[in-house]
């Protein structure tokens, strides 16, 4: 299997990048093709002792700010890393194509160079996050704002082939994201996408609350761009203070440095299960071919982690399933 990885994309490039593909090429016995500036990468590559074993580069003399028009990945900046990419990806050049740079870049990438599967109304940014037992997936993350009743049904059908072929999840329970668990709560939109979601070949389990998120209430959480895109920020932000007031407690006093020595191995583990960065990133899902998000922030051990991911992703045959399903 060969993963395209932009080199160049993230806030700890091109370092934390390549090492996380050293690592990725040595635990799951891929290859890569990197993009991005081929002296640099070697550079910075030699002067860490980092090995290009299995990895090839395709030169690329141009970056995505994190800051810029997402539009710049099929305008002005079509030899950045990011396009460079994707352009690849679309040739056939890899299996696969990995970036942590800009999310807005990636979608319109994803949706106007490697284009949708025929069928899907709009691709969907989908980030695992973790609940009580495991993880959920939220489509939609933030890539649509608005959506229609149908673009709902879509992210919940995705949803559901994504985490029963690359998480394992066998009969992934699909909700939707409410005020209330009633069926009569909600605006006109979710009215609409329940009763579609409701007659979907899935295994659609009704409306959940936001509190419900986290306590395994579903699989999957189907929601418009912009209630997902607040979930998952509040999500991150509420376990960010979490963590910070829990050390807080264990700092406080002798006594409680002393207890914090005696569980600091289950505190850790902890703090693991409840860190995004454990799941890597994100699929855009809808496209047609394996695009993955890896989180902006990452460090080699997250990155290694959303190539993975990506691997799994391309062995399930997610797209085809998708095809498939969309199609019928």
């Amino acid at each position: 299997m060969k993963i395209i990885v932009d080199a160049f994309g993230g806030d700890n490039a091109p370092l934390e990048i390549l090492k996380g593909s050293a690592m990725a090429v040595e635990e799951y016995g891929i290859e890569i093709i990197l993009t991005g500036d081929k002296d640099t990468i070697k550079r910075v590559a030699g002067e860490n002792n980092i090995s290009l074993n299995k990895m090839s580069i395709v030169n690329a003399d141009q970056i995505i700010a994190t800051d810029e028009d997402a539009s710049v990945v099929v305008k002005s900046k079509k030899n950045s890393s990011m396009a460079v990419g994707f352009d690849l990806l679309t040739k056939g050049e890899g299996d696969a194509f990995v970036s942590a740079g800009n999310s807005g870049a990636m979608v319109m990438g994803a949706a106007m160079l490697v284009k949708r599967i025929k069928g899907v109304k709009r691709p969907a940014f989908a980030p695992l996050i973790p609940k009580t037992s495991g993880c959920l997936m939220l489509a939609d993350g933030g890539a649509n704002n608005e959506c229609r009743a149908e673009m709902l049904q879509q992210f919940g059908v995705m949803g559901s082939i994504y985490m029963e072929k690359v998480m394992d999840i066998k009969n992934p329970r699909v909700g939707l994201a409410n005020v209330g668990t009633e069926e009569h709560k909600g605006g006109a939109l979710q009215h609409e996408a329940y009763e579609l979601l409701k007659n979907s070949p899935i295994n659609f389990v009704g409306n959940i609350e936001g509190r419900d998120i986290p306590l395994d209430g579903c699989d999957v959480l189907v929601a418009d761009g912009f209630t997902g895109n607040l979930i998952l920020k509040t999500y991150e932000g509420v376990a960010i203070a979490l963590m910070s007031k829990i050390k807080a407690v264990f700092k406080k006093n002798i006594k409680t440095k002393l207890a914090a020595a005696l569980v600091m191995t289950d505190l850790k583990e902890m703090a693991k299960e409840v860190d995004y960065n454990e799941y890597g990133g994100a699929p855009i899902m809808g496209v047609n071919k394996p695009v993955f998000k890896a989180h902006g922030s990452a460090k080699a051990v997250t990155f290694k982690s959303a190539i993975r991911l990506t691997k799994q992703f391309v062995e399930g045959n997610v797209v085809d399933a998708i095809a498939s399903n969309i199609n019928q």
